[in-house]
């Protein structure tokens, strides 16, 4: 994979798990379920951790690399199916993961010149700048790579440590555990790799659940999943080659931070205006910063459709019937979408409680069936592809539940945490503010010229048009 010359790749290995340890309760072998049948061909999932170094003195290859290297290969243990590929073979009805003896995570060790501090801010950056610390998935046709991984050295600065993930294999929740996981092994095991235990239990609640039977499928969507997968590019095509996901040029990256306070404020607005002809409906956090976001993206955009359409996952763990553990291991997550009026969403002063609203509704409709969403939308006819829809749709990527800032390798907390595949998929990030303070942060991908009348927006609106009471 080519790498700017800002980034020199220092080393490239395969990190396994210790072969001479009991690979506990991690199969070898993985089926997938319908929830992960619908990512076979989506392109991967790309996440950032930036950690600053308390010193300048830190020494870099004597402590970090080598403890990093070895808590990975423990924490592999317990993530055995990360360490394998994902297959197809013609003499299996559907894809599966595969781990055998010697596989491992591919982990790539970089040294870069760039500005720490300007890449783990929040203030505009060319989407490109990043690309370099993000870690090639191998992909081919017979066989998909799970996890690739790098960690990139800022003399000085800090480090970095990216995380690319197929999604069939991995949802946001799964594949942060998976990170909670390896930094509370890395802490556990503070010395030496060289006098450190060849094995390390995890608490509770990071133990992946894999029994695949909790998943329940009496409307056969798996078949469904199947079937669209087998006839596209068909027939039978096994192929686990990616769809390509290209890089519109000029674009922008920038995180954005609604306070707490804001929150509140944006809570006690919308409940003093909510429609009273409308059942009431729970505020949530969630609700308060997508539908604020939207207001801005909105009025912000060049084009504008006349509909918006807001597309998030919510997790289903919990929402099943029975419920299955938290820490089921795999894609667990189902599709809401809310579509509104645009014309409601940026009128002055109300259009924010409007798409509050509408997101509620629909968070509130998903105690009718939470799969009703699993089901995927029907291939387009020749009549639909002429016909143009009218319509912006915006997806959302990670979660504040997730508390991405917690994850902490024994090198502190971490300075930024960027989902940079949402230059590729148009999602806006979202996860829980750096400092605790009950604030979320909100990561977006525009142009330059979106980009600043978004700020321009995000800053005024909630001033100018939801007056404190």
């Amino acid at each position: 994979m080519a790498r700017s010359q800002s980034v020199k790749i220092l080393e490239v290995c395969r990190v396994a798990p210790p072969p001479d340890v009991p690979n506990l309760a991690s199969p070898t072998s993985l089926p997938l379920t319908f929830f992960d049948l619908h990512w076979l061909r989506f392109p991967p999932v790309e996440r950032l951790f930036f950690y600053e170094f308390s010193s300048s003195n830190t020494p870099l290859f004597d402590s970090i690399i080598p403890k990093l290297k070895h808590s990975l290969s423990l924490t592999l243990q317990h993530y055995l199916p990360l360490a394998g590929n994902l297959v197809w073979p013609q003499d299996s009805h559907k894809p599966f993961i595969k781990y055998l003896d010697g596989d491992g995570v591919s982990l790539t060790i970089a040294e870069s010149n760039l500005d720490f501090y300007h890449l783990s801010s929040n203030e505009f950056r060319e989407v490109t700048e990043c690309h370099p610390l993000i870690p090639h998935l191998e992909v081919s046709h017979e066989k998909a790579a799970v996890v690739a991984l790098q960690i990139t050295l800022f003399p000085n600065s800090g480090f970095c440590i990216g995380i690319t993930s197929h999604h069939a294999v991995m949802d946001g929740k799964t594949s942060t555990s998976f990170m909670k996981s390896w930094a509370y092994i890395c802490n556990k095991n503070a010395g030496s790799p060289d006098t450190a235990p060849s094995s390390s239990p995890l608490p509770p609640e990071l133990i992946p659940f894999y029994d695949r039977t909790v998943i329940k499928d009496p409307a056969e969507l798996e078949v469904i999943h199947l079937n669209e997968l087998l006839k596209q590019d068909g027939p039978n095509n096994r192929s686990l080659t990616l769809r390509e996901a290209q890089v519109k040029p000029g674009l922008v990256r920038a995180t954005f931070e609604l306070r707490r306070e804001e929150i509140e404020k944006l809570r006690n607005f919308v409940s003093a205006n909510q429609n009273a002809s409308k059942h009431p409906v729970r505020i949530s956090t969630f609700s308060l910063v997508c539908g604020y976001t939207i207001v801005c993206l909105q009025r912000a955009i060049e084009t504008r459709g006349e509909s918006s359409i807001l597309l998030f996952s919510v997790d289903a763990r919990s929402r099943l019937k029975p419920t299955i553990p938290l820490t089921y291991f795999g894609n667990c997550i189902t599709g809401c979408p809310v579509v509104a009026e645009t014309e409601k969403v940026i009128r002055e002063k109300y259009g924010v409680c409007y798409a509050v609203e509408a997101i509620s509704e629909s968070i509130r409709g998903l105690e009718n069936g939470v799969l009703n969403a699993a089901v995927p939308p029907p291939r387009p006819t020749n009549d639909a592809k002429k016909s143009e829809r009218k319509e912006r749709m915006l997806t959302v990527a990670g979660s504040p539940r997730f508390e991405v800032y917690s994850i902490d390798f024994g090198f502190g907390r971490p300075t930024k945490v960027e989902v940079t595949s949402i230059d590729k998929t148009g999602a806006m990030s979202l996860s829980e503010s750096r400092d605790g303070n009950g604030g979320v942060e909100i990561g977006l991908v525009l142009n330059m010229q979106e980009m600043k009348s978004f700020a321009s927006l995000f800053a005024k609106v909630l001033e100018e048009e939801v007056p404190l009471k």
